[in-house]
């Protein structure tokens, strides 16, 4: 079973962005991994780039990408990170809202909290695809 999953943010600097290079990382070629943002951001945060790079994940070739109609037709699942009413819904999706605190303006030490919650959630998400199966 390949399943498609989005990570919608309002910026894709940051959150969704992470969560995106840990689905691709850990759920390998069982996953098609999309990221996007209602209002893209023109950059990726640097605390984030460098936080992932701590962990042996390089972002440096992302960037905030638009969401597409396309993306979220095409998604199974679709996780919302902090955008609320800025980020349209679409019926029949399965749809995860995780609370996270925004990395953007945040020191170095605040963005490896994020990023490590962020992991974890992304192992409990593939973990729950895993048992649909």
């Amino acid at each position: 079973m390949t399943a498609t999953i989005l990570f919608l943010c309002v910026h894709n600097a940051g959150r969704s962005q992470m969560a995106a290079a840990f689905a691709r990382e850990l759920g390998g070629e069982r996953l098609v991994v999309h990221s996007a943002g209602s209002a893209p951001g023109e950059t990726l945060n640097p605390a984030v780039v460098v936080a992932m790079a701590e962990v042996g994940l390089d972002i440096t070739g992302e960037a905030p990408r638009r969401l597409t109609e396309r993306m979220a037709l095409e998604a199974d699942v679709i996780v919302t990170m902090g955008c609320g009413d800025a980020c349209p819904y679409y019926p029949g999706k399965r749809y995860e809202d995780w609370e996270l605190l925004d990395p953007a303006g945040q020191p170095l030490d605040v963005v490896r909290q994020v990023r490590d919650e962020i992991e974890g959630r992304v192992r409990s998400l593939l973990a729950g695809l895993d048992a649909l199966q």
